[in-house]
C-alpha cells in the first residue's frame, strides 16, 4: 500500500475523526486533526500534510472555501467527504481543487482506496521528469517536445488533442470536470464544454486507445469529465 508521511483530517464530528485516525494509520506515519475550517486551514499551511481528507459540514466555514482557501498554497491531494450525493456537488468541489469526493456512507475499505489512489497520483507526478517521455502502457509521451509514440509509431495528433491530451497527463489518475479541461484546452469559460470535449476526446481515443469502445487511458467519469489513468 502507498504510505504517507502525514495525513490531515478536518471533520467537526468526533467519533468519525476517530474512525478516520484509526484507518488512516495504515497509511500514514503520522494522522493530525482539525475539527474547524479555521484551524484545518492553519494545519494545512503549517504541517505541510501529503494528503488532506476534508468534511464539507464544518461549523464555522463551508466545506468549499476551505478546500479553495488550501488550494491557494498547497498542492497536496484533497479528499472529500460529504453527506450529499448531488453531481452539482461534486463537480463544484473538484473545480475549486478537491481531487476526490467520497460520500457518506462510506467504507473504511473504499476511503483507503481512494486514499491510496491519491498518494500514488502524487508520488508519480513528484517522479515525473519536466523533459523526456512519459511511458504508459504502449504509450510514450514527450509533453515537451510533442511527440506521441504509439507501439513505437509516430502518432499525429491535432493543436487541441495535443492541449487536451497534456491536461489530462500532466493530472494523471485526478479527475478533470468539463469545465477545467475546458480552460485549460480553450482558455475560455463560454460556451458548451460538454459538446466541445466529446468530439476530441473521441478522436483522442480512436488515436490512443487499442479499443477506443472500452478505453484503458482516456476514462470518462460520468456527468463529471475525464480522468487519464497511468496505470491502466
Amino acid at each position: 500500500m502507498a504510505s504517507a508521511g502525514c495525513i490531515l483530517v478536518i471533520d467537526d464530528d468526533l467519533p468519525i475523526r476517530r474512525a478516520l485516525k484509526n484507518a488512516l494509520q495504515e497509511v500514514a506515519v503520522r494522522v493530525i486533526e482539525a475539527s474547524t475550517g479555521a484551524e484545518g486551514i492553519d494545519l494545512a499551511a503549517t504541517q505541510q500534510p501529503d494528503l488532506v481528507v476534508l468534511d464539507l459540514g464544518l461549523p464555522d466555514a463551508s466545506g468549499a472555501d476551505v478546500c479553495r482557501e488550501i488550494r491557494r498554497f498547497a498542492v497536496m491531494p484533497i479528499v472529500v467527504l460529504s453527506a450529499r450525493h448531488d453531481e452539482y456537488d461534486k463537480v463544484q468541489l473538484l473545480n475549486l481543487g478537491a481531487d476526490d469526493y467520497v460520500t457518506k456512507p462510506f467504507s473504511t475499505i473504499e476511503l483507503l482506496a481512494r486514499v491510496n489512489a491519491q498518494l500514488r497520483r502524487a508520488s508519480a507526478q513528484r517522479a515525473i521528469p519536466p523533459e523526456g517521455p512519459i511511458t504508459i502502457g504502449e504509450l510514450s509521451i514527450d509533453i515537451a517536445r510533442r511527440v506521441l509514440m504509439r507501439d513505437g509509431q509516430p502518432v499525429h495528433l491535432t493543436p487541441i488533442e495535443w492541449n487536451l491530451l497534456r491536461a489530462l497527463v500532466l493530472a494523471a489518475g485526478r479527475t478533470l470536470t468539463h469545465r477545467q479541461l475546458f480552460e485549460s484546452v480553450w482558455g475560455r469559460q463560454f460556451g458548451d464544454p460538454q459538446q466541445y470535449l466529446r468530439v476530441h476526446v473521441t478522436n483522442l481515443r480512436r488515436k490512443i486507445e487499442s479499443q477506443p469502445a472500452s478505453p484503458r487511458f482516456l476514462v470518462t467519469e460520468p456527468g463529471v469529465g475525464y480522468r487519464f489513468e497511468a496505470t491502466p
